[in-house]
């Protein structure tokens, strides 16, 4: 990729045109990471690069940015550009073609503000990035409440990038951010989700979960998170404390690599508890009935206002739903184990409650009975093909109905707990079974 980049970047300027790599890939170089993408700025007008670029792409007509594919890569190309005022938060009413010295000032983070030359390897640094890259700090350009108050999301990309690359956010851009977190409900659910994806997504993901809370971010995105503080829980079951520090440190136990639904899933998998808390007084007992079904409602509300697909959707949610039933496991009967872990997200949810138990009183008997289990079970599918299908109950005169369903589960069960091993013993079971109903 980046000598295809290399090689756009020699075709503009032998055209005549100022052209530099810019912002995140020229900041990843410094840090000694290889960038994931080449974003391209040039003195070149849009007019001017799909001249050079005929199949090119106008994306952002408005901003000037043409997208070329070449080597099965996309690149972004833009024009060096100022920006008007911003009017609603989000972006700016109007744009000014420029040169890369104002291009670089209307950015939002000195460490986004920088520019390369490849040919000439030079670095063109007008703000101050090199230096911030090299301290790791996270700087607005310029007074940082106007930099936010153009851009509202920009307050969350302080927070996203501080969380992923593991930097600090300088004092006066801090102070910026919690002066107008709450303006943030006027960017867009899906920027925002996508902003908070990609902190959810970080191994660092706890430290982001920390900068949202301290920032008021969270209060205006997820204002259900800090409802957790102060509900407290049975200190015999959770002596770690009260539900959000049970909620933040099953954070810092997940995996680096957990999925989105999982992460998600931690974050609701107690968030009904507060709508559910009762105190019985006489038998000094706290209790959450119902939490697992009413967070299981709460998250579906939360992701759904964030415009989460149906996909994320379904997987958290069931994580959230399911997340007490790990505590019966071993009473179950074989054929509802089965089951049970033969559901789609079992592998996510399994990891919910492995961290739901370190996170809070330690006994980890389940998970382990679980992990057992799964090596018993691993030698043929926990749900084979049935043994009896609804096409043996129909050619015994059997009509679909209730009935028809609760004699193929009857079926299933028996051969799921390997009283039935065979399809002929099976069979014969049926025919039992029918006989024995008066069918």
């Amino acid at each position: 990729m980046e000598k295809t980049a290399l090689q756009i970047i020699r075709e503009l300027q032998g055209a005549g045109y100022e052209a530099l790599f810019a912002g995140g890939c020229v900041r990843d170089r410094l840090r000694g990471v290889v960038p994931k993408d080449f974003d391209i700025a040039t003195s070149a007008r849009p007019d001017q690069i799909l001249e050079l670029y005929p199949r090119g792409d106008m994306i952002g007509a408005h901003f000037g940015v043409v997208l070329v594919r070449r080597g099965g890569h996309h690149f972004e190309i833009a024009t060096f550009r100022e920006d008007g005022t911003y009017e609603n938060g989000r972006r700016p009413e109007s744009v000014t073609f420029s040169t890369s010295e104002a291009d670089a000032k209307r950015r939002d983070f000195t460490i986004n503000g920088l520019f390369f030359d490849p040919i000439a390897e030079r670095l063109i640094d007008t703000v101050g990035g090199a230096a911030d890259v090299e301290a790791g700090i996270i700087r607005a350009i310029g007074h940082p409440e106007d930099r936010f108050r153009e851009d509202y999301l920009r307050l969350l990309r302080a927070v996203r990038f501080a969380t992923v690359l593991g930097y600090q956010i300088e004092p006066a851009t801090w102070q910026a951010i919690q002066a107008v977190a709450e303006k943030i409900t006027l960017i867009s659910p899906e920027r925002i989700r996508e902003e908070l994806d990609r902190i959810w997504m970080s191994p660092s993901r706890l430290a982001g979960f920390d900068l949202l809370i301290a920032s008021g971010l969270m209060k205006a995105i997820l204002p259900e998170i800090l409802d957790l503080q102060g509900c407290e829980q049975p200190p015999r079951w959770h002596p770690e404390g009260d539900v959000f520090v049970h909620t933040r440190l099953m954070l810092s136990l997940l995996p680096e690599s957990a999925s989105l639904p999982l992460v998600l899933s931690v974050l609701f998998h107690d968030i009904g508890k507060p709508a559910t808390y009762s105190y019985n007084p006489d038998e000094d007992r706290i209790r959450f009935s119902g939490h697992d079904h009413v967070g299981a409602e709460m998250t579906t509300e939360i992701l759904k206002r964030l415009r989460y697909s149906n996909a994320v959707i379904s997987a958290t949610v069931s994580g959230v739903a399911h997340h007490m039933q790990f505590k019966d496991v071993q009473k179950m009967r074989t054929s509802n184990l089965k089951r049970f872990m033969a559901r789609e997200y079992f592998e996510d949810e399994l990891e919910l409650h492995r961290v739901d138990c370190v996170g809070s009183n330690g006994i980890l008997d389940n998970y382990h009975y679980l992990l057992e289990k799964r090596r018993e079970f691993e030698s043929a599918p926990l749900l084979p093909p049935r043994f009896i299908t609804g096409s043996d109950l129909i050619a015994r005169g059997l009509a679909p109905g209730p009935e028809f369903g609760k004699l193929l589960a009857e079926a299933q069960d028996l051969q799921l707990d390997s009283t039935l091993t065979t399809r002929e013993a099976a069979l014969i079971w049926l025919e039992q079974r029918v006989s024995s109903t008066g069918a």
